[in-house]
């Protein structure tokens, strides 16, 4: 009976998580969420909501899934964004600053907040990494639609989401590598914005590098030691990502896409597109437009 009460209690959370939000601010709700939900050290917490895009960077005593479903997703970190596509998840490790950005309404995420089990301790989370919902971990999130507030040991509804969190670190999936890493230098924010600007074109690092009255040399090392990226590495990136919002957002077929964000061969945006994503545009294509809700 008192379990069942603490519960209900504890469910009734995220009203109240958004309603402080709303009246009292971000730095107060933070605090909020660390007092409710972080200190639960043996419950196990689901939010439903999309709250976590309203506050800034930040961090979280457990490690977190985050999943998501219907649109596309960015996650920040101090030193990193990364994509985060339909279908997808990312496992966020305990103490990770972090920030949820998305550009879309029809758009489903859903967090959990895990029990810490020595986590830090595995490989696995230990690291921030994206990965691809796979059908048994479909099946699993199934059945929690409509979940909301804390998981208490002995329940049924504990031994499944925990389950869930060591089926991930077992299923030995590929991860997905896309991520763009962020700089304040002004030049090299400059030079982003260009590439974003002009990513129909077909760019080269010869030509940008003449825009920008920089030797070849000179662009390389920027890039290097402001992204820790090539400049070609950075802009197959920031295409590709482009690829996959064209093909959720718009009619275009996989030619057409290609040729948008400045690839002459349909072949080799294919190429590139699987060297970074695992998977082929068609699929990815399809897979987008299923829309699927679990």
């Amino acid at each position: 009976m008192i379990l069942d009460k603490s519960r209900e209690e504890n469910n009734s959370c995220i009203l109240k998580i958004s309603l402080f939000l709303a009246n009292f601010g971000h730095m107060n709700y933070l605090n909020y969420l660390s007092e409710n939900i972080d200190s639960l050290d043996a419950s196990i917490f689901v939010m439903n909501q999309q709250i976590e895009n309203e506050i800034p960077l930040h961090s979280h005593e457990r490690g977190q899934l985050l999943l998501v479903f219907g649109g596309i997703a960015y996650l920040q970190t101090d030193t990193t964004n990364y994509y985060i596509p339909s279908h997808h998840y990312i496992w966020i490790p305990k103490l990770q600053p972090h920030r949820i950005l998305f550009n879309t309404k029809d758009l489903h995420i859903q967090n959990i907040y895990f029990v810490d089990e020595n986590d830090l301790e595995h490989p696995f989370y230990q690291k921030l990494g994206i990965y691809p919902v796979s059908p048994l971990l479909h099946e699993m999130l199934h059945f929690t639609i409509g979940w909301d507030g804390n998981a208490f040991p002995g329940t049924w509804k504990y031994e499944l989401l925990l389950t869930m969190k060591h089926l991930l670190s077992n299923e030995n999936l590929k991860r997905f590598s896309i991520q763009l890493p962020t700089t304040t230098d002004k030049k090299t924010l400059e030079i982003i914005q260009y590439l974003r600007d002009n990513i129909h074109e077909s760019m080269t690092l010869p030509e940008v590098s003449l825009f920008f009255g920089l030797s070849v040399r000179s662009m390389t090392r920027l890039f290097q030691q402001k992204l820790h990226i090539s400049f070609v590495q950075y802009l197959k990136m920031l295409r590709v990502i482009r690829s996959m919002e064209l093909m959720r957002d718009s009619n275009m077929n996989i030619t057409e896409i290609a040729y948008s964000i400045g690839y002459s061969s349909l072949s080799a945006f294919s190429n590139v597109f699987h060297q970074l994503t695992n998977m082929r545009p068609k699929d990815f294509q399809i897979m987008v437009s299923l829309k699927a809700r679990y």
